[in-house]
């Protein structure tokens, strides 16, 4: 039996060897070491708080307890591990389905922003085969959540796409949409790299909020009217767009493995993403299992079946 076809593993994976980074919290300021570890067949991605005597928390769609400004799970005992979504996105898009991620601290490290750093770390551990067949949720029917003008749909379609549109009153962002069907290549070429944003205007009150007191140019774009206060600039031109498909993806994570089907958002967010897995999974037919190995093109329908280039459109 094939174990790879097209770059998508029909084998669970995890990581060959732990590994371990610190940083800053983006929301809390605080220094927080993490450590990657391999994990068994069908764990999934568990945080564990290592301060807490090793208090663990799934990554589920149904432990989200926050979506202010980034995405905090919690365990029924209140413990929780803020800012997953950038890490999640790096596991999603890497395909890695098991991983213990410890930290002591309530908060991912925001590195520089992006989901590279992650990438990196994941890279340089190595990935495992192991012995369990890789699943996937297949969406059998669409489901469209919306909230006060944001709105987010699934539907289906044979392999995971993404369209995606902001639309910021502010004139270096203002309307921006992609596009992309999601592939590990792709992630890693075009997505990882994009940093989270923020506006100069609104730090003072976050901050006051409790938000944001790690925040820095050297982990987020920074703006101050129309203009990038970071040395160098943006990395892509519309490096705000693609860093909410990023967003998206590690968002989307949360379900428990990888989707099958097509998103799309209107000027969606941390709590449209929630709100739309939660009403997924509370409709019965509207997803099931599937193993990947049967959705994955036979080899001489491989190159008919490579996702189309990225597209992108600013206004």
């Amino acid at each position: 039996m094939r174990n790879r076809v097209n770059g998508t593993s029909f084998r669970q994976t995890t990581l060959r060897s732990s590994i371990r980074c610190s940083g800053i919290g983006l929301h809390t300021g605080e220094k927080i070491a993490m450590t990657l570890y391999p994990a068994e067949p069908g764990t999934g991605i568990t945080f564990r708080r290592a301060d807490l005597g090793g208090a663990e928390i799934p990554a589920q769609f149904d432990n989200v307890v926050d979506t202010r400004l980034c995405t905090t799970i919690a365990n029924e005992d209140g413990a929780s591990v803020g800012t997953v979504e950038h890490l999640l996105a790096a596991f999603s898009g890497c395909e890695v389905d098991n991983a213990m991620v410890e930290l002591d601290g309530p908060e991912v490290p925001i590195m520089d922003g992006s989901a590279e750093p992650f990438v990196f770390l994941i890279d340089c551990a190595g990935l495992a085969s192991q012995n369990a067949p890789r699943r996937a949720i297949q969406i059998l029917r669409p489901v469209t959540v919306s909230d006060d003008g944001r709105e987010a749909s699934l539907e289906p379609s044979e392999h995971f796409s993404i369209s995606l549109d902001i639309d910021f009153d502010n004139p270096r962002i203002g309307k921006q949409e992609l596009t992309v069907d999601v592939t590990s290549h792709l992630f890693k070429a075009e997505i990882c790299r994009a940093r989270t944003f923020g506006f100069l205007h609104e730090v003072e009150a976050l901050r006051q909020s409790g938000l944001a007191l790690g925040g820095s140019l050297d982990n987020a774009v920074v703006l101050s009217g129309d203009e990038i206060l970071n040395e160098g600039g943006l990395r892509y031109t519309n490096e705000f767009v693609r860093h909410k498909v990023l967003d998206c993806i590690g968002d989307l994570y949360l379900a428990g493995g990888p989707l099958i089907g097509h998103y799309s958002g209107r000027r969606a967010g941390h709590a449209v993403h929630n709100k739309l897995l939660r009403a997924l999974f509370a409709d019965a037919k509207a997803w099931t299992w599937t193993s990947l190995e049967e959705t994955i093109a036979e080899p001489a329908e491989v190159e008919a079946a490579w996702p189309a280039p990225l597209v992108a459109a600013t206004a």
